[in-house]
């Protein structure tokens, strides 16, 4: 897998001036929390779930969770579950022995059981599947979780991750937060190698104050949401070597239909005007308020996404790609004669970098580099929006 693999060789030569690296399922834990990027959810349901995920992967999808929660009804938990069964081996029958075709799949479960349950029943298929997504994580009810994970991981012979879902009310509630958290801390950190990110579950922080924001509002405009992002990353997205990668909150609106863009737009992405046309596009499919989130989550602490349509994935995917001027700004800080720290002009003359304070930030901006590549100096978001369009 590579980000930005499905548009043309040619195109990404003109468009990066580090192309996106290449990844694999068995890539190392730190690679694989950034490449996520935009992760797409399906209910487990959908009767042509592989063909919808083969679909998803050609156009770009990276990471896919095949949901048993809160996207379907109780009474088709059952279903869902043989169903994803099934779609795994139709999934198996079209793939390489290296499932290479096939985005990072995770199923997100309702209970431990269904963890060790599914491993057995998919047999073989179990090669394509990276993880399981735990919902309304806590640390009493996440151990249960994590316990299960393990025994599973030893019963298949291969690797396993957890993504936690924090998005419970004691998370929520000032009165509870803190030693929520501190709870959420202690588990994950015994698990740390089984943990590839946290989720935010902002959906359901706002369902228990019956909030609903609107499509011009972000997560970080509801200051109930807010706090508690400013409170997660604080204790668990630290860069002291404890912190996790905290994926960002689901944007919630869509238009309908596949394509979100006019279609002059995707035939003559290089034209005079195009940002113009692209603004317009955008407020016309309710996308100018996911863009400010993307660029907020970042701001914050946050990397990658919850997505529930398919429009949504390639803007923040454009928006993870690092700009030329931050990777000029990263690779100085990181000089190994920076070592002994100091503050120095950006190449780009309009800022200073200091050493040791920009460090972290530097680290974590190379990485985020070598997954989804450096931009040249003069392509910009509109650039790479629109051949991920055209690809």
């Amino acid at each position: 897998m590579r980000h930005f693999g499905h548009i043309p060789a040619a195109s990404r030569t003109r468009l990066f001036h580090q192309e996106p690296a290449a990844f694999t399922a068995d890539s190392p834990a730190r690679t694989l929390a950034v490449a996520l990027g935009a992760t797409l959810y399906s209910p487990a349901t959908r009767p042509r779930l592989a063909d919808d995920v083969r679909k998803q992967a050609a156009r770009g999808v990276a990471s896919m969770v095949l949901c048993l929660e809160d996207s379907i009804s109780d009474a088709e938990v059952e279903a869902g579950e043989a169903n994803l069964v099934h779609q795994f081996a139709e999934l198996a029958a079209g793939s390489g022995p290296d499932g290479a075709d096939v985005p990072l799949l995770f199923i997100r479960v309702r209970e431990p059981r269904q963890i060790t349950d599914l491993v057995e029943r998919l047999g073989e298929t179990v090669r394509l599947l990276s993880g399981f997504v735990l919902p309304k994580f806590t640390e009493t009810r996440g151990r249960a979780f994590l316990e299960a994970l393990a025994v599973a991981e030893r019963d298949c012979g291969r690797r396993l991750f957890a993504m936690p879902v924090l998005e419970s009310p004691e998370l929520l509630h000032l009165e509870t937060r803190a030693e929520t958290l501190a709870g959420i801390a202690s588990i994950t950190g015994k698990h740390r190698d089984r943990v590839l990110a946290l989720r935010l579950g902002v959906t359901d922080f706002c369902s228990n104050y019956g909030l609903r924001r609107s499509p011009d509002m972000t997560a970080y405009d509801v200051k109930l949401v807010a706090n508690v992002i400013a409170d997660v990353v604080n204790v668990l997205g630290r860069s002291d070597g404890t912190g996790f990668t905290i994926t960002g909150p689901v944007w919630e609106y869509f238009r309908p239909g596949e394509r979100m863009f006019k279609p002059q737009l995707r035939r003559s992405p290089f034209l005079e005007g195009r940002a113009e046309d692209l603004r317009t596009a955008l407020i016309e499919h309710d996308l100018d308020g996911l863009l400010r989130e993307i660029e907020l989550d970042r701001a914050n602490g946050l990397l990658g996404k919850t997505c529930i349509h398919p429009t949504h994935v390639l803007p923040v995917h454009a928006l993870s790609v690092v700009s030329h001027e931050e990777f000029s700004d990263a690779q100085d800080i990181l000089r190994p004669e920076r070592g002994g720290g100091g503050v120095l002009r950006s190449a780009y003359t309009n800022k200073m970098n200091e050493v040791k304070p920009h460090r972290a930030w530097a680290e974590r901006t190379l990485l985020r580099a070598e997954v989804f590549g450096v931009a040249r100096e003069d392509v910009g978001f509109v650039e790479l929006l629109t051949a991920g369009l055209a690809g």
